[in-house]
């Protein structure tokens, strides 16, 4: 070989192992950093949310529904938008179950020192696992199974933090109706003590007149301070889950809740084809039987085939097949088999509490709700009488025929009255939040945030 010829060969060689080099290094992932955040990013106020709902945008200056108050918690809660990092480790391991492993390549060379010999010797082998090859359909089925196991538990956990934010708005507004009437109910107490200690004062009244009322006036001041605290922290609890700082307040519209399904029969018996955590369940036990299938196929001894050649000192040349074969004498793949088996036991398990659980509580919500309402038909009508007694005693204070203490007493039972059917207005709209959630309706049936990427840092 001449020296020119030489020399282009060895500039074809450089260039040919610079594009292998740029092939290889191509596709390979680069690093970026990726800083924690310094700080709290809670948003001041309603304006500084995600509020692009998938029917329209919020508008913040307006009193806002308990259903937007729960699709907003679900767009915008800190606790929800971390959960989410779940779903991309699941794509990211059905990605790796996706790629099957590279061939392996080996080479050897050997160079002539000394000995008769005229050549140096070289040898090559290209391998791949077969293994990896058998059991590829039931892992990829596996992880496939498993984003979607994930993808159907987001959204059951998106249904809880909707449910907890609609129930938060709906406990507020009652709390400020009851806190409402507690203090009409202490400012009347407080006229009658004034009137009562002008009464004694002047001498026409005992001053044991006084004691019950200061009791009842204590017992109304507890009770409205026990309730302004309930709606300070339930107010608390609710800029959490919308991500604002808690001195955050906005308007609350009048809840109108539907009256349950008269039928719950074919509801809870479709519970497994609606309710997000038993469709999870379900693809959870799918994955785990898929595993189940790639463990018993994976029994079989390894096998790795390929084919291997090379070249002796005395330029004799040899190339054949190559076989690597596991001899099964310890190792059957019985430790993962047993896993996986025992795995998909435990989630059957699983599956059957819940589907247990889930009609079990979709029956007792369904029972406290209509023993709540016939109790809360009761407590109206008790209100109505209490309304009109008070109406006459009124009329008849106002002619001179009732003295003041009787007429604050009715007024008091008329009070009290309007506070127990707060309160059963209360326990039935909780119930029947909870009975809608727990039946699966009148929440989005796909992620509102599948597909978003999260901003913060």
């Amino acid at each position: 070989m001449s020296k020119r010829t030489r020399s282009s060969f060895g500039r074809r060689l450089r260039r040919t192992g610079v594009l292998c080099l740029a092939l290889l290094t191509g596709g390979c992932a680069s690093y970026h950093a990726l800083p924690l955040a310094k700080s709290a990013d809670l948003a001041p106020n309603l304006a500084a949310l995600d509020l692009a709902l998938p029917t329209a945008k919020i508008a913040p200056a307006r009193p806002l529904t308990i259903d937007q108050i729960g699709l907003l918690a679900v767009l915008n809660d800190p606790a929800l938008a971390a959960e989410r990092g779940r779903l991309d480790v699941a794509k990211a391991a059905l990605l790796q179950a996706s790629v099957l492993p590279n061939p392996q390549l080996g080479f050897g060379f050997g160079a002539l020192i000394s000995g008769p010999a005229t050549l140096s010797s070289y040898t090559a082998s290209l391998s791949e696992d077969v293994g990896a090859i058998l059991t590829y359909r039931p892992r990829v089925a596996a992880a496939r199974a498993r984003v979607g196991s994930v993808n159907a538990d987001l959204l059951w956990r998106e249904w809880q933090v909707a449910e907890q934010a609609r129930l938060l708005a709906f406990d507020l507004h009652g709390l400020d109706a009851g806190i409402a009437i507690l203090r009409r109910q202490q400012h009347l107490l407080a006229r009658e003590v004034a009137a009562v200690r002008a009464a004694t004062a002047a001498g026409s009244l005992d001053l044991r007149a006084e004691a019950p009322l200061l009791a009842a006036k204590a017992n109304a001041e507890q009770a409205l301070a026990a309730r302004e605290l309930m709606a300070l922290r339930a107010w608390h609890r609710l800029d959490a889950l919308l991500g604002l700082a808690p001195s955050a307040r906005f308007a609350i519209a009048r809840p109108i809740l539907a009256p349950p399904p008269a039928d719950l029969a074919p509801l809870i018996a479709s519970l497994p084809e609606r309710r997000p955590d038993l469709i999870a369940l379900r693809l959870g036990y799918k994955g785990a039987d898929k595993t189940l299938r790639a463990a018993i196929l994976a029994q079989f001894p390894a096998l790795v085939l390929g084919g291997s050649g090379g070249r002796d000192t005395s330029n004799v040349v040899t190339a054949g097949p190559q076989i690597t074969l596991a001899l099964p004498f310890f190792d059957r793949n019985q430790g993962q088999i047993a896993a996986a088996r025992a795995t998909r036991r435990l989630l059957r398990a699983q599956y059957r509490d819940r589907l247990d659980a889930a009609a079990g509580a979709a029956e007792s919500l369904a029972a406290d709700e209509r023993r709540l309402a016939a109790d809360l038909t009761a407590a109206r009508q008790a209100k109505a009488q209490a309304d009109a007694l008070f109406r006459a005693a009124r009329a008849a204070y106002g002619a001179g025929n009732l003295d003041q203490r009787t007429f604050a007493d009715y007024e008091t039972t008329a009070l009290a009255r309007a506070l127990n059917v707060v309160d059963l207005e209360q326990s039935l709209g909780r119930d029947r939040l909870t009975l809608a959630v727990a039946l699966g309706l009148g929440l989005p049936k796909t992620r509102l945030v599948a597909g978003r990427k999260d901003k913060r840092p």
